[in-house]
């Protein structure tokens, strides 16, 4: 089915959507470094199914507006812009559907503004990623005395460190560093380690381009993410990053609440393990999430699932869809 493309005013910001079909309401919310286009592969299927299928560059991202301020990507307006997206639709309530830092944001949509949210799906992070074990412990604190200041969420903290390297490349070798990025975290390659290098950057902790691109990325596609990230940059999305701890802050109201909505989580095989907080995900005994309908775990994937296995993942969504 056919996607179009338009942007609309969502409390204040110009917000970009890529969308298709008509039925109810589905959301899919993109993660770290991405862009609508990650969806590409879901969203006529989607629609084809018999949904409305919008998928937003949120903020800081693609042709949606990059604010300047690191205090305007809290976990409050990542979810407001959420809720103002289905206002602007004509819509009160979404399935919602996140990869990465989308994941994020639906879980956390889901525990705030639970009249908002028919169903969540969530694809790569589990539900606690955000926030430590110990809740005396802010999450950087606490990736820092268990990684390091190497670790990249520690290492994004620092203001435009970062920045500066993924600009560099970006001038540099725009097309090779999209490369990398794709590369670094699929399942192709050895993995990602997340480990900036000792008086390196962050960009030369990712994996060396491949001689050829892994079968689920063309060259094309390669193009639109570098067009797309030479529009935008990549402050913007390093500033979600930069709120972690502002954010378990602001959560402290709802941030114990339960997923009440029915669940999905999808997973690629390379990092279901990686994660501790998968765990009670995959093996269904999460109390944070009591009506997790199904947990898929995809072997041999890495972190891009609903690009490296479209087919896999198209099918999983549209069948908790439809049961739903």
């Amino acid at each position: 089915m056919e996607i179009v493309h338009r942007t609309v005013d969502v409390n204040g910001l110009r917000m970009h959507l890529a969308e298709s079909g008509t039925g109810p309401l589905v959301l899919l919310l993109h993660g770290w470094p991405e862009t609508w286009y990650s969806w590409r592969h879901q969203i006529s299927a989607l629609a084809a199914a018999g949904y409305h299928v919008v998928a937003p560059d949120q903020r800081g991202y693609g042709d949606t507006d990059v604010p300047e301020a690191v205090e305007d990507y809290t976990i409050e307006h990542l979810t407001d812009d959420v809720t103002g997206l289905m206002d602007v639709l004509g819509e009160d309530k979404a399935f919602v559907i996140g990869h990465d830092w989308g994941a994020l944001v639906s879980w956390e949509l889901a525990k705030r503004r639970p009249e908002r949210v028919e169903a969540v799906a969530a694809l790569s992070i589990p539900d606690r990623f955000a926030y430590p074990l110990d809740p005396a412990v802010t999450p950087t604190a606490g990736w820092r005395a268990a990684l390091g200041d190497a670790f990249y969420i520690v290492h994004f903290q620092q203001p435009d460190v970062a920045d500066a390297a993924f600009a560099a490349a970006l001038r540099q070798d725009p097309l090779g560093l999209v490369r990398r990025l794709l590369y670094s975290g699929s399942g192709d390659g050895p993995g990602w380690s997340g480990m900036v290098p000792d008086g390196g950057t962050i960009v030369d902790s990712l994996l060396e381009e491949p001689e050829t691109l892994p079968a689920w990325v063309t060259e094309q596609d390669v193009k639109t993410y570098a067009a797309q990230f030479e529009r935008s940059g990549f402050t913007g999305g390093l500033n979600w990053y930069r709120n972690f701890d502002r954010n378990w802050e602001l959560s402290a109201p709802w941030r114990s609440n339960p997923v009440q909505a029915p669940a999905l989580f999808v997973v690629g095989g390379q990092e279901a393990f990686a994660i501790p907080a998968n765990q009670e995900l995959i093996t269904g005994a999460s109390g944070s999430v009591p009506h997790l309908r199904r947990t898929v775990v995809l072997p041999g994937c890495g972190h891009w699932v609903q690009q490296e296995r479209p087919d896999e993942v198209n099918a999983v969504l549209i069948d908790f869809l439809n049961s739903l």
